[in-house]
């Protein structure tokens, strides 16, 4: 499964199907793995009420059951006071008017930063998630490569595309070749007690949680209301605060209008939010920043490629362009529907990963 000689390996235990399922696969092919669950958030914030969440109690709870039928070792870290730079990042980035990507972040920082430095002090080689992706090395590229996984459903490369040549040197993914309904499959035929687990859908840390509201608790910001106006700068409505709103938004905006309207910028030096139609929020080219290459060393000329401009959105074609030491211009083939400052920007050679940057 993996080529390293080193046989033992860290795998990241959610409480999930998925990780359930990699350290079952990894133990049957006979490695010594050591199971993990990171506590990512204060404790006060970590209770029965976040069940579906990645460090609550219930997931603890069920990481542990399936370590002890596996019979491995099993641990669970603190990492709270080196997440809360990423809670603190979310919060941040709304402020500014952005829509952070924390899982984006998170994957970078903890599950492929500081994890890979606990793993190393356990002595074990790699570190492993239930991730949808696959992770190798190109002998023509001379680099390691992400490649989405086979289930393109359920592809995650997009949540690490940000990951670096040594990070992935030591990422294993043994979900990369299957398929969710096979994973549910073979998890029940294993006996694990997680393979009916429900997938979360949310950030974990504001799972059920108003992300405005979340924010203004963590951060005791004093959220004020203001205009909305059109591209014009006519004042239009009233929104209830900044935090509330993402670029391309449809809903809440309480504006009896001819035809839909849209968030189309968010404007925090001003206190305001602009709306227009559909037509607003379409873009041909985004900036993007933060350049982190993959496949590649870097880019000279012009390069073509495929963009993804949030999870789950569908490729398209472009043309990337350095304007910068770590920054580029991406020009899209058709137009693209609300790309948002804040989220990330893939490229793509097919399922081949390039690389990333954030869309300024």
């Amino acid at each position: 499964m993996i080529s390293s000689k080193n046989k033992k390996i860290v795998v990241a235990m959610s409480g999930g199907v998925d990780s359930s399922l990699a350290v079952a696969l990894l133990k049957k092919a006979g490695y010594s793995v050591i199971g993990i669950t990171f506590r990512m958030w204060p404790k006060e914030e970590c209770g029965s009420s976040a069940g579906r969440a990645c460090c609550s109690l219930e997931a603890i709870t069920r990481a542990r059951v399936v370590a002890e039928e596996l019979k491995i070792p099993y641990y669970v870290l603190d990492f709270s006071p080196e997440f809360k730079q990423v809670i603190d990042y979310f919060c941040s980035e709304y402020l500014k008017g952005r829509t952070p990507n924390p899982c984006v972040v998170c994957n970078e920082k903890i599950k492929f930063g500081l994890l890979l430095e606990k793993a190393r002090a356990l002595g074990a080689g790699s570190v492993a998630t239930g991730h949808y992706a696959k992770a190798g090395f190109d002998k023509k590229r001379g680099r390691f490569i992400l490649k989405e996984g086979k289930d393109k459903t359920k592809d995650q490369t997009y949540f690490l595309s940000r990951l670096t040549q040594r990070q992935i040197e030591r990422a294993v993914f043994p979900l990369g070749d299957l398929t969710k309904l096979k994973v549910r499959a073979l998890a029940k035929k294993m006996k694990l007690k997680t393979f009916n687990t429900v997938s979360s859908q949310d950030i974990c840390f504001a799972q059920g949680t108003d992300y405005g509201e979340y924010i203004k608790k963590n951060t005791g910001v004093d959220v004020k209301p203001g205009d909305i106006v059109d591209k014009e700068g006519k004042v239009i409505g009233r929104h209830k605060g900044i935090l509330y709103y993402t670029i391309g938004q449809r809903r809440g905006l309480g504006i009896a209008h001819t035809e839909p309207l849209y968030v189309t910028g968010i404007d925090p030096a001003k206190n305001r939010i602009i709306a227009g139609p559909r037509k607003d929020v379409l873009k041909k080219a985004l900036v993007a920043e933060k350049i982190n290459w993959v496949a590649i060393k870097g880019i000279g000329k012009p390069l073509k490629a495929l963009a993804r401009i949030r999870y789950n959105h569908k490729k398209a074609g472009c043309v990337v362009t350095k304007i910068g030491r770590d920054s580029v211009r991406v020009e899209f083939s058709q137009p693209q529907s609300a790309p948002t400052p804040g989220q990330a920007v893939v490229f793509y050679d097919k399922d081949v990963v390039l690389g990333s940057g954030w869309i300024k």
